[in-house]
């Protein structure tokens, strides 16, 4: 469903005034429009416009509301920035939404320990700069990081551009604070890299997408700034040479690799044709890489991209390659990539995302055989291919003129996750599982696993009240 055309469900077990009395009535928001524009994350997919918005101001506010929820039985789900792709976000039928937008701030920045203390509600791009105040850098970047938020980002352990340099955010916290569903505040918030002392808590939060508890707070690991940043577009002669051209830009570049992009030619055809991107290169080639570098010495990190370029151009496996020469140039190499997922709503009369990871070898004949299929069935539609391909990440984006049944989203939908899982893949690669993924999970984890995730779910949720229906 659309988000406009979502009302509220009408349903909540508790009223506005319960709330009111627990965080204050200016944090408490029934008005139908306010309600109807939390209804959906990225996907615009949602069952309903939650009952009530909560925006509770801190931690103990946090706490008495999911304290209240438990006790009544009252479903809520946790919202970030609403930039997911997995329905985790969106709301069902008789829950109340609960946005730590107004906990929001980096607290404090430590630069001897590298370190910085930030608020659940603050976006990624907020700490970055944050970060670079110190000259500092947090190894965490996405598409989204104007409008996704710390807690987000930690409750779906998400990914984006430089996991191949820096890992996903699970490498990136060093400790939190959690609200348990019964109100239970857990402060766990190290800032030792060694901390060996019992059980590692935090990871019951990194990646469980607010199904185990709520991060309110968090310590997050920096890294001193790097900003001789060199960038290229490199055309290659075929699909087949990407995994050539990543063993050589690891073994070239080294540390100093902090992105590998990958973009079929599809994507970048559709992207420059009808999204209005430029292309740097005379024409579209069969497959194109962003490769980025990052160091301390813009000479240097030039010379290893020119070097690692010349060794491709020799081999024949790099046909053509652009440098940027300015951080402009930069900007509009990134923009498909960057810029382009988010217009994808109005290019298109409906979407189907899909992120997924397969096996880095197997990676170009998965996707060739999952773009044959969906083409033979449905003939008319747009299929895009690109993705992290140095972390096994693929995305695969499949546009409809108009927007498609369930039957039919079902139908691609079991296309892409069979494919995945007959490889050994994961139907999530850096967005979670959602509620739109769940049906999916046992293609990438075993029974045993996936009963250990009901039992702790049921351990630390009993109610059921935290993003009911989500991952398990």
């Amino acid at each position: 469903m659309a988000q406009s055309s979502l009302a509220p469900s009408g349903a909540s077990h508790l009223s506005a005034d319960d709330f009111s009395a627990l965080i204050g009535a200016a944090n408490v928001i029934s008005d139908a429009e306010a309600l109807s524009a939390r209804a959906a994350d990225w996907t615009g997919w949602s069952e309903a416009a939650p009952a009530l918005l909560l925006k509770p101001a801190d931690t103990e506010g946090v706490g008495k509301c999911l304290a209240l929820c438990t006790e009544r039985g009252q479903k809520v789900v946790v919202q970030g920035g609403l930039t997911g792709l997995a329905g985790g976000a969106s709301c069902r039928k008789d829950e109340i939404a609960l946005s730590l937008e107004k906990l929001a701030g980096v607290e404090a920045v430590d630069p001897l320990a590298a370190t910085m203390v930030v608020k659940a509600g603050t976006t990624l791009e907020a700490a970055q700069q944050a970060a670079l105040e110190h000259d500092l850098e947090l190894g965490i970047d996405l598409g989204a990081r104007g409008s996704c938020t710390i807690g987000g980002v930690i409750g779906t352990n998400a990914g984006g551009i430089r996991v191949i340099g820096t890992g996903m955010t699970r490498v990136h916290v060093l400790g939190l604070e959690a609200v348990l569903a019964d109100g239970t505040v857990l402060t766990d918030m190290n800032d030792m890299v060694k901390n060996n002392s019992g059980y590692d808590l935090k990871q019951l939060f990194i990646g469980t997408e607010g199904t185990l508890g709520v991060v309110t707070r968090a310590v997050l690991r920096l890294s001193p700034h790097r900003p001789a940043v060199a960038t290229a577009l490199v055309a290659l002669s075929g699909p087949d040479d990407i995994t050539t051209a990543l063993a050589a830009a690891r073994r070239s570049l080294g540390p100093s690799l902090s992105a590998f992009e990958a973009m079929w030619s599809d994507f970048l055809t559709y992207m420059t044709a009808h999204a209005g991107f430029d292309l740097p290169l005379e024409a579209v080639p069969p497959m194109s890489v962003i490769i980025e570098t990052r160091g301390h010495d813009e000479a240097a990190e030039n010379a290893r991209l020119e070097a690692f370029l010349a060794e491709g151009l020799e081999a024949g496996w790099v046909t053509d390659a652009v440098i940027a020469t300015s951080v402009d140039q930069a900007r509009r190499i990134w923009a498909p990539r960057d810029e382009g997922p988010a217009m994808y709503r109005q290019i298109f009369g409906g979407v189907i995302n899909f992120d997924v990871s397969v096996p880095i070898g197997l990676i170009v004949e998965t996707a060739a055989a999952i773009n044959e299929e969906i083409g033979a069935g449905w003939p008319d539609v747009v299929r895009l291919t690109y993705g992290h391909i140095g972390d096994a990440n693929l995305h695969f984006v499949v546009g409809f003129k108009t927007k498609p049944d369930a039957a039919t989203k079902t139908a691609v939908d079991e296309i892409v996750y069979e494919a995945v899982g007959e490889v050994g893949g994961a139907v999530s690669a850096e967005h979670g599982i959602g509620q739109l993924k769940k049906a999916y999970l046992p293609l990438s984890r075993s029974d045993a696993a996936i009963d250990l995730m009901r039992r702790l779910k049921a351990t630390l949720d009993p109610a059921g009240i935290l993003n009911p229906g989500r991952v398990v």
